[in-house]
């Protein structure tokens, strides 16, 4: 038996040893390759996924600020401008996946901060502004109120029948800058500046369209059941609402159309309703007004246009201080028409016809005409008649040149004398008591009214124009008639109305002494 050598056992011994050692590492370097292999494959999926996050991250941040930039270029100016015109959209989000997202709501209230900042501050400018034209208002209304009443005493001081014209005219132009600033100042929130009695509510339409140019284009129907009238802290508000619905009627209808005013009166109050047939109003026009008649919010300046039109605004203001409404529609005749609604509590009183009767220039109630049937002839337009027996002609001219100093307001058709209580009743004067011209062609009196005058007391020989008679000499003097208002105290429409009546009467009594009636064409106001 051949024996291994121990040499040869130790060296198979350490190449197995070694074999082994060999077969582990290389099992674990294939271990380690796999786990490096997946090791790397999860990298580049990490890798990979990075990449994707990394684009999605970079889309989004640029749709934010594309988004961000739609907010500067586009929702910014739409909200601006939707804050001075309602009617403008604010556009949305340019990107709809942002919507109720972060971005979203940041935006938004950006947004609404924006919109509050904004809107006080133009609120308080709005105010500042306001605060200086009420200042203004107020200070030019009383210059305005004394130059009227200046007016008012020259028209009594001066005789002179182009004097008197001219001052009529001056008053006329200065009532209607009394308006516009009048209504200038209520729109900024001003007091309306004057406080008048309770008055009727036909005086109140009558004087709104004393106010206006145009006015004799204004057809008034009185229907009221009552003698109703306005209580004294709403005459002047309900007055200028009035005013400012007949200029716009006026207005916007062509300069021979007639305006139609009818007054009415319901279970709960009155209302005046004013109707044209002008050019009318757009849908969008009639909400607008509609909004501003509604007095529910204060008007901005800067929300009436350029140049400004107040005169819906004022009456809204008037609505919401004093209680009245004011409705606004398209016209059955294709113009617009306007309600004024008064409640009558507490804003109507029934007035007491003997102590403060209703306006000679106010139109009568149907039941007043039906009891008044018997019409009075205009003073112009009265015929000369012959005279009957017993009775001395009183020529028209005669007539209001003898009551020129006491003459009431020129009547309509269809009043007599006894409509008007608020003056004294006067004895009846015979023609020798009147200090009137007469005519050559007077015929003699009869033993009733006096002895005859002699032929050469009737015209002056030098002449040949009327005497003036002389009144007989009496016991006692003839008692001055009574005022019932101080002549400061008279409103710009019965002045004008008497110095109109004034100056027909002065031109009539000078054209009967030719023998004819001349028809000059007033210029006074309603």
């Amino acid at each position: 038996m051949t024996s291994i050598p121990a040499t040869l056992f130790w060296c198979l011994t350490a190449g197995t040893a070694a074999a082994v050692v060999m077969i582990f590492f290389l099992v674990r370097g294939r271990q380690r390759g796999q786990a490096l292999r997946r090791h790397l494959a999860t990298a580049e999926a990490r890798a990979s996924a990075a990449e994707r996050g990394h684009t999605e991250i970079a889309a989004q941040l640029r749709a934010t600020e594309a988004e961000i930039r739609h907010l500067a270029e586009a929702r910014l100016p739409d909200l601006a401008t939707a804050l001075a015109h309602p009617h403008v959209k604010v556009r949305g989000l340019n990107d709809p996946r942002f919507t109720g997202t972060d971005l979203d709501q940041a935006l938004t209230g950006a947004l609404e901060q924006l919109s509050q900042a904004v809107t006080k501050e133009r609120a308080r400018v709005d105010e500042a502004a306001q605060a200086a034209m009420r200042g203004a208002t107020t200070t030019i209304q009383a210059l305005l109120y004394r130059l009227q009443t200046l007016l008012q005493e020259m028209q009594h001081r001066y005789d002179d029948q182009a004097v008197a014209q001219d001052l009529l005219q001056a008053d006329f132009l200065n009532e209607q800058a009394l308006r516009r600033v009048q209504t200038t100042g209520v729109v900024c929130g001003a007091w309306p500046g004057l406080t008048r009695d309770d008055s009727h509510l036909a005086d109140l339409v009558v004087g709104s369209m004393s106010r206006l140019r145009g006015y004799e284009r204004v057809q008034v129907s009185n229907l009221l059941r009552d003698p109703v009238g306005v209580v004294a802290r709403a005459v002047e508000p309900v007055a200028i609402a009035l005013t400012e619905l007949l200029a716009n009627a006026l207005h916007h209808s062509h300069h021979e159309l007639p305006v139609a005013v009818t007054l009415q009166q319901g279970n709960r109050g009155a209302s005046v309703i004013v109707d044209d047939y002008g050019i009318g109003m757009h849908r969008d026009e009639v909400e607008h007004a509609m909004h501003l008649l509604g007095g529910g919010e204060r008007v901005l300046l800067t929300e009436l246009g350029d140049p400004p039109r107040s005169g819906f605004a004022a009456v809204g203001q008037l609505v919401r201080q004093y209680g009245f409404t004011v409705h606004v529609e398209s016209s059955p005749y294709g113009g617009v028409r306007a309600v004024v609604y008064i409640p009558g509590d507490p804003l109507l009183t029934l007035m007491n016809q003997d102590t403060q009767p209703m306006s000679v220039m106010a139109p009568l109630p149907p039941q007043m005409m039906r009891a008044h049937s018997t019409p009075l002839a205009p003073p112009q337009a009265a015929p000369l008649t012959a005279p009957t027996a017993g009775a001395t002609p009183v020529t028209a001219g005669e007539h209001l040149s003898a009551r020129a100093p006491e003459a009431p307001m020129e009547r309509t058709p269809t009043r007599t004398p006894a409509d008007t209580p608020e003056r004294a009743p006067e004895p009846a004067r015979t023609p020798e008591s009147l200090d009137v011209r007469t005519p050559d062609s007077a015929p003699a009196r009869t033993p009733e009214h006096g002895p005859a005058s002699a032929p050469d007391s009737a015209t002056d020989p030098a002449t040949g124009l009327p005497r003036r008679r002389r009144r007989r000499p009496s016991a006692e003097p003839e008692p001055a008639l009574p005022r019932t208002e101080p002549v400061a105290e008279r409103s710009p429409q019965e002045s004008a109305t008497r110095w109109a009546a004034l100056q027909r009467g002065t031109l009539s009594g000078r054209a009967e002494a030719d023998n004819r009636i001349p028809r000059p064409e007033g210029n006074d106001r309603a």
